[in-house]
């Protein structure tokens, strides 16, 4: 922590201000987690409606996920940031007034722009005030918000639902919405930078996604996306039809503590032996836990799944932004957030339909068989074309050469 300790007291406070917001978010938004699949299901939703409706929380990230970074960029990061956990403060409440499967999907959608929202301003702020020299550091310190909120929130929910019953797991959500607001109220965002005049046409939608410093990592975390679908939607169901007497919150506690211990670690060291060897190793995690769902039949194999998950999220995920930080600008970095991000959400946003119908098919255990193969998938991707060449490419990915796109200092 001495690198936090270097920064001005206005830096720390705004930072601490912003993690305090950002734990409450993700714990609102993680509590619902081992609860909704379970309530869709009680109002009579079968597996493929019930993909629809979990699937339909991408579908607000993917419409509003490029708007949020044009505002992000030209209107500041803060108020895209009020505007995500708004949506996070109203969305669970409105759950219990329908039991409708189309309005329960409209909701969803409007609950997904809040993480399109909160994710693009978030991962912009701590950039924008982090040195570029410890920026994978302290992205990785101020991203323990996600691992820390997913412990919290799906133990709370979990163990809320089964000492009452729905209803005060979306009203605890929704209160811990209001309160991450409030804090967020607080932060002092950095000025906006604008854009020089003869780069506003190289800032287009389709110029960024087919660049080749954007395009990789997209598509990377468009298959990330759909394996961690099959965490997010499916898991409490797996485990509650394998009758192994586990609390399925208790999955995604485990994954939140390993994910909280890499994320510790990993952002420093990957300032100082660069972002490929890290990003390659959290990939490899996510597919191996999706082998050890495919394979778990009592309640310690499910939870090593999620210990092995956690490890592979929590070293991909915030080095994969402190790799696309280090190839932008800080004028372009909401619109590539966003774009770069919503590979991510397209991914989650597949993978409830479509994964949805394999467990219809082949049910919940050969359902993370093709997911391990599409995360298996991601790792070739990034390790065959993540720099100039194939070659280049594995160099790169195993920690043995420069990323050619960076365009600031990374170690």
């Amino acid at each position: 922590m001495s690198t936090f300790a270097k920064l001005t007291p206005r830096t720390q406070r705004n930072l601490g201000v912003l993690f305090t917001a950002g734990l409450l978010f993700w714990a609102s938004l993680a509590s619902l987690l081992p609860t909704l699949p379970l309530y869709v299901k009680s109002i009579g939703a079968p597996d493929d409606q019930l993909g629809m409706v979990m699937g339909a929380f991408a579908i607000g990230l993917l419409l509003f996920r490029p708007q949020a970074g044009q505002t992000a960029d030209q209107q500041g990061r803060k108020i895209v940031l009020l505007i995500g956990i708004s949506a996070a403060t109203l969305a669970p409440v409105c759950h219990l007034l329908t039991q409708s499967i189309p309005v329960l999907m409209l909701i969803r959608a409007f609950h997904g722009l809040s993480i399109a929202a909160f994710t693009t301003a978030y991962s912009s702020l701590v950039v924008d005030l982090a040195p570029p020299e410890n920026r994978g550091e302290l992205i990785g310190y101020m991203s323990l918000v996600n691992p820390i909120g997913m412990a919290l929130g799906p133990a709370l929910g979990g163990y809320l639902q089964e000492l009452t019953t729905y209803a005060p797991v979306f009203v605890m959500s929704s209160i811990l919405g209001l309160i991450s607001m409030t804090c967020a109220m607080f932060v002092k965002a950095p000025p906006v930078m604008y854009a020089p005049q003869d780069q506003k046409e190289k800032d287009q939608f389709w110029q960024l996604l087919i660049s080749d410093r954007i395009r990789v990592p997209t598509i990377t975390m468009l298959l990330v996306g759909i394996a961690f679908g099959a965490i997010a939607t499916f898991v409490p169901l797996y485990i509650k039809d394998s009758g192994v007497g586990l609390n399925p919150g208790l999955f995604y506690t485990a994954a939140a503590i390993t994910s909280f211990l890499t994320r510790f670690v990993a952002g420093k060291a990957s300032d100082r032996y660069g972002r490929g060897r890290f990003i390659t190793a959290g990939l490899l995690g996510y597919a191996i836990s999706m082998l050890v769902l495919w394979q778990a039949t009592d309640a310690n194999q499910f939870l090593l799944a999620g210990a092995i998950e956690g490890f592979g999220g929590g070293t991909f995920l915030p080095i994969m932004i402190a790799l696309v930080a280090d190839r932008c600008q800080p004028f372009e970095r909401g619109r590539i957030f966003g774009l770069f991000v919503g590979g991510f959400d397209l991914g989650i946003a597949l993978a409830g339909p479509i994964l949805g119908l394999v467990s219809n098919i082949v049910g919940y255990r050969s359902l993370y068989l093709v997911a391990a193969c599409v995360a298996f998938a991601g790792l070739i991707v990034f390790m065959t074309l993540s720099s100039k060449s194939v070659a280049d490419s594995f160099r790169f990915a195993l920690g043995y050469g420069k990323d050619p796109y960076a365009v600031s200092k990374v170690g």
